[in-house]
């Protein structure tokens, strides 16, 4: 018998610019809730970090969020944020070997207890859990033009409305 998959939704917008991936993350932050975990892919400098960097600060100081130092955990590969609204677990596994690997950083407590940025989430394999939400970049014609594919799943279908993305 076959596996049947959560019914998904998808929506792709145009993020004309850097402050559209802001306003993005932003939004998303404001409708999250420990447990989940968003997972973040498209290539090198499509804007994954630009994102979890906005993501963080939203959660951290009110509507113009903090400025605090937000580095991508390439060489971490994890980098966890006490944010007022609970801890925030930024994971890049670009540099995983193999999936097991991430147990070593403690992504099932991560994903328990707080709001989990996965970078790279193809690199987990099966460790990814089915319940997520999923935000490709992909770069535009305009350079600094990004498209954004959200791929919602249960519940975050519905949350998605009520950030207004739809």
């Amino acid at each position: 018998m076959a596996e049947s998959r959560p019914e998904e939704r998808t929506i792709e917008l145009d993020l004309n610019d850097e402050r559209a991936t802001v306003d993005l993350a932003a939004a998303l932050a404001g409708v999250a809730r420990v447990g989940d975990v968003i997972a973040l892919s498209g290539e090198l400098g499509a804007g994954k970090t630009v994102f979890a960097r906005a993501f963080v600060r939203a959660l951290s100081g009110g509507p113009g969020g903090d400025r605090r130092e937000v580095p991508s955990p390439t060489f971490t590969l994890a980098q966890a944020y006490d944010c007022d609204a609970g801890t925030v677990h930024h994971f890049d596994f670009y540099r995983l070997s193999r999936p097991e690997e991430a147990w070593e950083l403690g992504i099932e407590d991560a994903f328990a207890d707080g709001v989990s940025l996965v970078e790279w989430p193809e690199r987990l394999g099966p460790e990814l859990p089915e319940t997520r939400l999923e935000v490709a970049f992909f770069f535009a014609a305009d350079p600094n033009a990004r498209i954004a594919r959200i791929t919602a799943r249960d519940d975050w279908r519905a949350r998605l409305r009520g950030a207004g993305i739809d």
